[in-house]
């Protein structure tokens, strides 16, 4: 098989998968294996998969795969997200179009019953969708087994999960301001209300709010007052304030001033005004005061903020002067008041901001019996407690407002503002701060426990630990776990009238308990509980359940318990303990914590806010510890232009057309082997994935085919099928074949020392330079010995471990079928080894590659073994007795060198065909050049070039130093002096260059510099003598490349390329150097014809050209480099002419091929 369709052969893998039932069958093999645990964080399935979710998928299959070939367990469970905002929006958009009403106004028309229906109706719409694309992408988990968190299991384990933290004292009633959504109706935490923040304009608005006459101030102020008054010379005195949300002015109670700050009274000339503010206001009235002299005039008196507590001002609006016009309407202070932002004066609105409800509570203004003005319904509009503006939605509100105010004459300066404002990330409209009564989990005397558990984890990358997650932790607040909607689980709360009497409910069992509830309860949700009720137990009447629902994140984090409904479905559960499944070793706890906390969770980076968090907070409550030991965090996946992947932008590629057109392996390498894995984003780019395919599989799937060929060119030439033996390398000498054993080892440890750390970023990498090391140098540098053409003779490694290059006819030499065989079977098990090693990250290829591999393996190593798929198979362990790691260390320094050789090359753009006479490698160190010494064979033969020098001379060949400065460090460490140390650069010795180079420091006009202040380079002195020369340089090594094109050294490279086949002839041939022979060649046609030749005729033409070309150069090259073939043919050379004659005997012939001249040889016994 040539070439390859690689999403066609998926498809087939995918299929074979089903046929075989893999997944299921894998789980079979390993299940009496110790337990690997992981946990599925669940999506909404209110969407189609995008890359986002093919990337938590791909880490969250590729893990699981791995551990599961290292001998564990793994269980793996697919989890839906059934509730909360997603569901009802979709819901709320048909109503709004059946019955033109949406949220509550919808729910009292239809009932909740009927709501509710709708919304388990469409929660797995795109179910099927998901399953396809997660199965195409080559995940392996169970969608049959799956957990939905509205399934009654589910449900009655976050009532367990709640009523524990509520018996433990951590859950409370009361209220806070929180983000709130008016078009969704309800509270969001304060992580959801940090996702989106948008660049929006506001309108800006200072007004003002006069003073009370002396005589209805409070005794204590009357002296300040009066002194304002006096200053002010009877003019009116007005506190100011600013504020960008002017629909919280109806709302006012009080204001707020700095206590430390001082403060102005400033005369308006305009409104003949006397304004009480800070200097730093100024701008906020007048935009530049320096310009404004003749608009304000600032008076002598200045007031420290203290002075004004308590000061009374006539209110804005009299809609609750009733209620507090005896506490407010009054100067509080604070030091949250900024002096960079408004005038220095805060008005204050408590229920809709925060600081403004602490600083109210605190100061006796409002309190449990008096709550704070909040005249607004659930969708933000205005009651009719503000009948000047009752049904505007607060937003809509703000310029009526404003025109009110200017009619009342308090308005004092309008502008807009351009600001970042937080939107809700469901409905995608602004938030407002508000007051709402709410349940809450106590998490804030919990942070030194969170800090101390996270240490306990393992994080990658570890700086979102560390950093991100580290300090959201430390300012963790309470958590508002209850939302004002419908679908939902309800928080199982049964409370009096009076809100006095509370009964938290953990099971259904016990609902049914305590309520005397006879039928049957199959559902949770809000319709199937709400008309349930409870006798009270302190004659309050009847207990109803409490009209909120979970919010879904505590659901979510209630997973690793309520995804198997723990702790009833758990052996020794007791119904009759309210304490079963709190212990750690007995009862349900034994089992739970035989698999807890799991191995290993993913998501990306933002649900540090979310989903992590809630799991650490629920962990910590319950059993004082993380549900989860490993968590690997990826970062964002953004659309090529930077921009978030928008479908109404269309800025990405449907992911299905990218696993169409390339395959998932490849959408998978791409995505792993990318910034994302480090947390950090990634622009999505579609020629991305097809390079992965240029670039990664097509030269391993060439490299199997090349194995493949090779294979059954063995079998055509010995009638033998190629049988691994794992046991060949013993005897196996050739020091690339020990080479890319020995690499092939240090991949396995390095890999599982990394998997092992969960880091993927350094893992792949790994990976794919095994794959180029493979194709790129194994298999070019042995293409000849795996098809049975060995060379004069393998390099050999001696006892001591020395490699040497094969002498030509040697008795050492291996036999070349042997040779033959070596290669193969090394070939071969790194092949086998690499899809094992490949197959967590890409599970089609190197299924589709081990099949076809399987059929060699021997039958020793295929009894007792499921070889279907590699799936089936272990993670392939480390073979000690072929690390070689001076072997390995020669290798990579000759490939330094030949990489250095390439680059001179290209740079001269002389092609690899050229020869060229001399390639001379610098270095101090003698023990590089000994290790390339053992090479030089290899390093000649794919450089093209005759002579390889080594030395540590660089003065012979005049290499020259110089000291670059890195101008903006020494400017920021040594400021003016910079100057001076970079014009005594130039007058450095070689000695000190050559010192600063082995200790990284030198001083240079009195100051110490280090390796980031300067920057060493080498390079050749410009003569004629080095015109020729091509420098390449890489940290020690320096390479210079004669790339003058010497004639004669095209013929001398012919002449040694036929000799090898002579010699290869004779050895065939079974003669010994005395045997005496004739050579008789002749120049065959191409075996393919020139491209773009369409007739046959013109084929033909064309081939006969190209044999006279060749032939000639083969002509002169033997009449030319004569001496060469004297040994090795004894009799002479000749051109064949026709019909071997009777005095002659051929002894072996060959038909080859030598620098694109094809070859008939003949050995002909005289």
């Amino acid at each position: 098989m040539g070439s390859i369709n690689f999403p066609a052969e998926e498809e087939r893998v995918l299929q074979h998968w089903d046929d075989i039932d893999a997944f299921h069958r894998q789980l079979e093999i390993s299940k009496d294996n110790p337990p690997y645990v992981f946990y599925d964080g669940p999506p909404f399935a209110t969407g189609t998969p995008h890359y986002g979710h093919l990337l938590a998928s791909t880490i969250k299959d590729i893990i699981p795969r791995y551990w599961s070939m290292r001998g564990r367990y793994v269980e793996r469970r697919f989890g839906w997200d059934t509730h909360g905002v997603p569901i009802e929006q979709i819901i709320d958009k048909q109503l709004q179009e059946e019955l033109g009403v949406r949220g509550k106004a919808a729910v009292d028309k239809i009932g909740i019953k009927e709501y509710n229906r709708r919304c388990r109706e469409v929660v797995l719409t795109y179910a099927n969708e998901w399953r396809k694309v997660i199965g195409r992408v080559g995940r392996w988990i169970d969608f049959d087994r799956d957990y939905k968190t509205m399934d009654p299991s589910f449900m009655e384990s976050c009532w367990w999960v709640f009523a524990q933290l509520y018996r433990k004292g951590l859950v409370y009633h009361g209220a806070r301001v929180l983000p709130y959504s008016t078009a969704l109706n309800t509270p969001l935490s304060k992580s959801e209300a940090q996702e989106e923040y948008r660049e929006v304009q506001d309108p800006a608005v200072t007004v003002h709010f006069p003073l009370l006459s002396v005589d209805e101030q409070p005794e204590p102020v009357r002296q300040a007052v009066q002194k304002a008054l006096d200053a002010a010379q009877e003019k009116n005195v007005s506190f100011v304030a600013w504020t960008t949300t002017p629909w919280t002015l109806p709302s006012n109670v009080a204001l707020c001033a700095h206590p430390d700050y001082e403060y102005l009274l400033v005369h308006d000339v305009e409104s003949d005004n006397v304004y009480i503010m800070l200097e730093a206001g100024l701008k906020v009235l007048y935009k530049d005061p320096k310009k404004a002299k003749d608009k304000f005039k600032t008076l002598p008196l200045k007031i420290k903020g203290s002075d004004l507590a308590g000061i009374r001002y006539k209110p804005l609006f009299t809609y609750f002067y009733p209620q507090f016009k005896d506490i407010g309407f009054k100067v509080l202070l604070d030091t949250y008041v900024k002096q960079d932002e408004g005038v220095g004066i805060v008005h204050q609105s408590p229920a809709f901001g925060e600081d403004d409800y602490q600083i109210a509570w605190r100061e006796g203004i409002i309190n449990a019996d008096r709550q704070p003005p909040n005249p607004l319904n659930a969708g933000g509009e205005y009651t009719s407690e503000v009948p000047d503006f009752e049904g505007q939605h607060v937003k809509a509100a703000d310029k009526n407002i404003i025109k009110h105010l200017e009619g009342l004459g308090r308005l004092v300066r309008r502008a807009q503002i351009t600001h970042r404002y937080p939107f809700c990330p469901r409905s995608k409209t602004p938030l407002i701060q508000r007051a709402v009564p709410s349940w809450f989990i106590k998490v804030e005397q919990a942070v030194p426990d969170l800090l101390e558990n996270l240490e306990k984890t393992h994080w990658v990358p570890s700086m979102v630990k560390t950093g991100r997650f580290q300090n959201w932790l430390a300012a963790a607040r309470d958590w508002n776990v209850s939302r004002n909607r419908y679908w939902g689980t309800p928080l199982p709360l049964w409370v009096s009238e009076d809100m006095q009497e509370v009964v938290c409910i953990s099971s259904v069992a016990e609902l049914k308990k305590l309520s005397g509830f006879e039928g049957e309860i199959t559902d949770l949700h809000r319709d199937s509980v709400d008309h349930i009720t409870i006798p009270s137990q302190q004659g309050k009447g009847t207990l109803k359940r409490v009209e909120e629902v979970f919010d879904c994140w505590f659901e979510s984090g209630s997973m690793p318990y309520a995804s198997s409904h723990y702790p009833f479905d758990y052996p020794g559960f007791d119904a009759s303990d309210p304490d079963s499944g709190l212990s750690r070793t007995e009862g349900p706890g034994k089992a739970l914590f035989s698999k807890y906390p799991g191995d290993f969770i993913a998501e990306g980076l933002d649900q540090t806010r979310g989903w992590f968090y809630t799991l650490s907070v629920l962990g910590t409550h319950l059993f004082n510890t993380f549900p989860y030991n490993n968590c690997v965090v990826n970062g964002i996946v953004l659309a090529e232009d930077g921009k978030k992947m928008s479908k109404s932008l269309k800025n990405f590629p449907d992911p299905m057309l990218v696993l169409d057109r390339y395959g998932a392996d490849a959408l998978r390498l791409y995505l792993i082997d990318s910034p994302v894995v480090r947390a950090e984003p990634l622009r999505f780019s579609e020629l991305g994935v097809k390079q992965i395919v240029s670039g990664v599989l097509l030269p391993l799937w060439n490299s199997y085919n090349f194995f493949s060929q090779q294979a059954a060119l063995l079998k055509k030439n010995t009638g033998s099928e190629f049988v691994f033996d794992p046991d060949k390398q013993k005897t196996n000498e050739n020091v690339m074949d020990r080479w890319i054993l020995a690499s092939t080892q240090s991949l396995l440890e390095y890999v599982n020392a990394e998997m092992e750390a969960y880091r993927l970023y350094t893992v792949v990498p790994r990976l794919l330079k095994m794959v180029d090391d493979t194709t790129n140098w194994y298999i070019r540098f042995n293409r000849n010995r795996l098809k049975g053409q060995a060379s004069t003779g393998p390099a050999k490694a001696t006892a001591n471990s020395t490699q040497t290059n094969g002498d030509a006819g040697s008795a050492a030499a291996d036999d070349e079928q042997t040779d033959t065989l070596h290669a193969l079977n090394t070939l071969y098990e790194v092949l086998y080894t690499l899809v094992r090693a490949l197959a967590p990250f890409i599970p089609f290829l190197s299924d589709n590659i081990f099949q076809r591999l399987a059929e060699h393996l021997p039958e020793n190593m295929r009894k007792d073994q499921d070889v279907r798929s590699v799936h089936f198979l272990p993670f392939p362990t480390v073979r000690q007795e072929l690390f070689d790691p001076v072997v390995e260390r020669r290798v990579a320094r000759m490939q330094k060198v030949i990489e250095l050789g390439r680059l001179a090359r290209d740079r001269r753009t002389i092609s690899l065909k050229t020869p060229l006479k001399e390639l001379v490698v610098l270095h101090q160190d003698q023990e590089f050049l000994d290790d390339v010494q053992t090479l030089e064979r290899y390093v000649t033969e794919e450089l093209n070039v005759r002579d390889l020098v080594l030395s540590t001379e660089e003065s012979k060949y005049g290499v020259e130093y110089s000291v670059q400065a890195d101008v903006k460090n020494l400017g920021m460490k040594f400021k003016k002096d910079a100057a001076k140390i970079k014009t005594a650069l130039p007058k450095l010795s070689k000695e000190e260059i050559h010192s600063f180079l082995s200790t990284g420091a030198m001083t240079v006009e009195g100051h110490q510099l280090s390796a980031e202040d300067l920057r060493v380079q080498r390079g050749l002195k410009q003569s004629k003598d080095t015109a020729n020369l091509e420098v390449a340089v890489d940290g020690e090594i320096m390479a210079l490349l004669d790339a003058f094109a010497y004639p004669e050294l095209a013929q001398e490279g012919l002449a040694r390329e036929v000799l090898n086949r002579i010699q290869r002839l004779r050895k065939r041939a079974g003669l010994v150097p005395t045997d005496d022979v004739r050579l008789s060649y002749s120049v065959l046609p191409p075996a393919i014809a020139a491209n773009g030749a369409d007739g046959q005729g013109e084929k033909d033409a064309v081939a006969e050209v190209s044999r006279l070309d060749g032939e000639r150069l083969v002509e002169q090259m033997f009449e030319q480099q004569a001496g060469t073939f004297t040994k090795a043919a004894s009799r002479g050379v000749v051109k064949a002419t026709g019909a071997v004659g009777e005095e002659q005997e051929v002894v072996a012939e060959e038909e080859t091929d030598v620098k694109d001249i094809r070859l008939l040889l003949r050995l002909l016994k005289v």
